[in-house]
């Protein structure tokens, strides 16, 4: 984590830059803000009443679009995890206007100066939102962890629940959430092991506005609160997409594997980082062993994630397998429908399926057509969100021109290089001849520009 000093507003002005140049939504359409007020105050008269059940959120402190609730019961040797995720298909209906517009974004953009959310604040943020502060509608899966973190779908239905706290990732304690909370997390670890899943949690690289009105780059790795939690969406997340797979139906979330030569600059990158990876290891074998605590091994983690050809959104096609190469399991969003469009239609899937109902054909066109929706919106946000790293890493060099900085070619390519600092985690382009993958360079700081969000480095 690194203070910014910001004197020149150099991250401030370059944010509001970012956010015209990617056309990032300052609030929504006046005819969208009156259908979303009519639709949030809609009563919720085709849900069971669920109160009774001790639901609880668990976000970070201050998310108020809270998508999921749970709440978990022994079933024998099983687990019963009843995952709330909210109705937001009973404020939305197809064809209107906050649809329309939803299907325009395609998903909530974050920037550390605010978010461009997918619906209006009084949808996502009160009616629709799973909030301590009454009831709110809810689709309820009842989800069966196994003894070896097998999962199944056992049922789902739409019911009125209501939470009873607001938990918060860095302020937990055990006593605040369900007995089993941790259990289902061992047993869904142990599950990606039997898989073989290589999936990895990297830090997350952000940018944060503080308080003060000062920014932060921070490098913050995932709380053992968070990597629980996650273990609930995991296990809600796939059990609904076999579900969906046994009735021939669905949108899936596929990723192919890094290739060969992929896996090769993740060999150099590790070099440069001081990391010892030895010959024999399998990528998926040794990524197992990173520890995000630690700042190399971090910056490994991320390079990870970004090294294969990334996931994205298949609808069901007979014949075809719909896999997840870093889950090594068959993988769905259904958990985030306030955040991401494509876990609404999901969601509506999966509730027909579960009570032997037809899958309604809105929700089967709309598989047709989500992939490329989703592939937009996706690229679309994570070009905004390396926009604000590099504009973020352009400020923190900036005046550090001429200094010198240690760095390993992880790979060659057009008379240019790419390279991984040793001492941070940053990766550059350099344009030089003569080096080859592997190689230790010595590099010298030419220019860091916020303006255009670019550094240039020359071999020193």
């Amino acid at each position: 984590m690194k203070s910014l000093s910001d004197p020149s507003r150099a991250l401030a002005d370059g944010l509001a830059k970012i956010r015209a140049e990617f056309d990032v939504p300052d609030g929504f359409p006046v005819a969208v803000m009156e259908a979303a007020e009519a639709a949030a105050k809609r009563i919720p008269n085709e849900h069971a009443d669920r109160t009774a059940v001790s639901f609880v959120t668990l976000d970070p402190a201050s998310s108020t679009d809270l998508d999921q609730a749970f709440a978990i019961v022994e079933s024998g040797s099983d687990l019963l995890l009843h995952y709330a995720i909210a109705d937001v298909a009973w404020f939305v209906e197809d064809g209107d206007a906050v649809d329309l517009e939803a299907w325009a974004r395609g998903e909530t953009v974050y920037l550390p100066d605010g978010r461009a959310g997918l619906y209006p604040p009084v949808i996502a943020e009160r009616a629709a939102s799973l909030l301590p502060d009454g009831p709110r509608p809810a689709i309820v899966f009842t989800i069966r962890v196994a003894m070896n973190g097998g999962v199944k779908l056992d049922g789902a239905e739409r019911a009125v629940i209501r939470s009873r706290a607001k938990l918060a990732y860095d302020s937990v304690r055990v006593a605040d959430v369900p007995t089993g909370f941790a259990e289902i997390a061992r047993r869904m670890a142990i599950n990606e092991e039997r898989r073989g899943a290589s999936r990895v949690d990297p830090p997350e690289q952000e940018v944060q506005r503080l308080a003060d009105g000062t920014f932060q780059l921070a490098f913050r790795p995932q709380l053992q609160s968070e990597k629980d939690n996650a273990a609930l969406s995991l296990a809600a997340n796939m059990a609904i997409a076999d579900a969906m797979l046994a009735h021939r139906t669905g949108l899936f979330r596929v990723m192919a594997p890094p290739d060969a030569s992929a896996v090769q600059r993740l060999r150099n990158a590790a070099r440069a980082l001081g990391l010892s990876w030895p010959p024999s290891t399998s990528l998926s074998d040794y990524q197992r062993t990173l520890d995000a605590g630690n700042k190399q091994q971090a910056a490994l983690m991320l390079e990870i994630r970004h090294a294969g050809t990334g996931a994205s959104y298949q609808a069901y096609k007979e014949g075809v397998l719909p896999w997840h190469e870093a889950m090594a399991a068959t993988y769905a969003h259904a958990t985030a429908p306030l955040r991401r469009l494509a876990d609404r239609y999901v969601v509506r899937c999966a509730l027909a399926i579960a009570n032997g109902q037809p899958v309604p054909p809105a929700v089967n066109d709309a598989f047709s057509r989500l992939p490329k929706v989703m592939g937009r919106a996706d690229a679309r946000a994570s070009r905004i969100t390396h926009a604000a790293i590099d504009l973020a890493e352009a400020v923190m060099l900036k005046g550090r021109e001429g200094d010198i900085f240690k760095a390993v070619v992880t790979d060659v390519a057009d008379q240019r290089f790419r390279v991984q600092l040793c001492d941070m985690p940053i990766v550059a382009n350099v344009k030089a001849p003569g080096s080859t993958e592997g190689d230790g360079v010595t590099l010298r700081l030419v220019s860091a520009d916020p303006e255009q969000r670019s550094i240039v480095f020359e071999p020193a």
